[in-house]
C-alpha cells in the first residue's frame, strides 16, 4: 500500500530546514520502501490559487493560517498502516514537528 507521509511544523522547525533526513532517507531506500519525496520552500513563496465562479483567484503565501505548515513529503510503499507507522516514526523529523501518515487512493 502506498502512503504520503506529510511532514509538517510550526516555525521553529525552519531551523532544521537544512538539516537533510540524517540517513534516514538512504535507509528507507535500502529498505526498499521510500517512493520519492522532496522538502518544500517556505509558505511565504507559496501561491495559492482558487477558480470561482470561472475566475482564476491568486494570492502569495498560504491559503491558511495554521501554526504548522507543509514543510515535505515522503512517498512510502509498505505492507499496512502499522509498518507505515513505523517507518513515519523513524523519520527526524517526527522529534520536532509531526508527520501526518495519509494512504494514497488507488485510482
Amino acid at each position: 500500500m502506498k502512503y504520503v507521509l506529510l511532514i509538517c511544523g510550526d516555525e521553529s522547525a525552519a531551523e532544521h530546514a537544512d538539516d537533510g533526513c540524517g540517513g534516514w532517507s538512504e535507509k528507507m531506500a535500502e529498505r526498499g520502501v521510500l517512493r520519492g519525496g522532496a522538502g518544500l520552500r517556505p509558505p511565504s513563496d507559496a501561491t495559492t490559487l482558487r477558480v470561482r465562479e470561472g475566475e482564476v483567484l491568486l494570492s502569495d503565501g498560504p491559503f491558511a493560517e495554521t501554526k504548522e505548515q507543509l514543510g515535505g513529503f515522503c512517498l512510502i510503499e509498505c505492507a499496512d498502516l502499522d509498518e507505515a507507522i513505523e517507518i513515519a516514526a523513524a523519520h527526524p523529523a517526527a522529534a520536532y514537528g509531526a508527520i501526518e501518515i495519509r494512504p494514497l487512493l488507488d485510482l
